[in-house]
């Protein structure tokens, strides 16, 4: 690569002096709201229901997507098909930390799929413990899977939508994995639609390093997709597919 090349790859990463310090007030902020909301969280947990709790993590998502908006300048944009009556299963493309608060806003009253090691962080553990959350162990495979389709089968029975990233970490832009099989098994078991999830996200808030670039992140529902008779392997090769293809649109384009 040339040097005028390099240096122009690098100018389009560089973040400006306002920027960067906006993205560090809010990563404090994001922080310290987490951590005090989840507290919230466990203490409305000893009187109130299940729909109640969600109804106060939304509050919470919002308001952090509020202060990200204003602090950084970094808004969403909804886009796509409805979102279909009932509780289905929802395959979420995972780039980012934004995705996280996103869901809760986009998407009705849910639970989500989630490693494990998030229930043993002080208190945001078991703020989580208290949302009903299938914590598992990425390593466990079969195992883990199961307990995806168990748990899940409860969870969609009560009323929730099951919110699952199917690459299982945050990828960067432009890359991606084999999709994991739980969700996809959770809907043809249960007869549940799968509604995939695109969006930019990645490009505005990366998986790792501080800054949050000013802009609109643009999510697309894909169209619900019935499950009755798939295979499960082409089922999710479809899915990705269609995510994969999707976001590599929704990538803006560097000047």
């Amino acid at each position: 690569m040339s040097s005028v090349a390099a240096n122009a790859r690098a100018a389009r990463w560089r973040v400006p002096p306002v920027q960067l310090l906006a993205s560090l007030f809010f990563t404090v902020f994001w922080f310290v709201w987490t951590f005090l909301y989840a507290i919230v969280v466990v203490v409305g947990s000893l009187f109130l229901p299940f729909p109640r709790r969600f109804a106060l993590v939304r509050v919470y998502a919002t308001i952090a997507l509020w202060v990200l908006r204003w602090s950084c300048g970094l808004s969403y944009r909804i886009e796509g098909a409805a979102l279909p009556p009932g509780a289905h299963v929802a395959l979420w493309k995972h780039s980012s930390s934004w995705e996280t608060m996103a869901m809760m806003v986009v998407f009705p009253r849910q639970v989500w799929v989630l490693k494990r090691e998030l229930l043993w962080v002080p208190a945001v553990g078991l703020g989580v413990r208290q949302m009903h959350a299938i914590a598992i162990d990425r390593r466990a495979g079969h195992s883990a899977v199961a307990q995806v389709i168990e748990q899940g089968k409860a969870r969609l029975e009560e009323g929730n939508w099951v919110m699952i990233y199917p690459e299982g970490t945050r990828m960067a832009p432009g890359e991606t994995r084999r999709y994991g099989v739980s969700g996809t098994l959770l809907a043809i078991e249960t007869g549940r639609l799968i509604v995939p999830v695109a969006h930019n996200a990645g490009y505005y808030w990366p998986r790792r390093g501080l800054r949050k670039r000013p802009g609109v992140v643009r999510v697309v529902i894909g169209a619900p997709i019935a499950t009755a008779g798939r295979e499960v392997r082409e089922l999710n090769a479809e899915i990705q597919a269609w995510v994969e293809a999707t976001v590599q649109r929704l990538m803006p384009v560097d000047p």
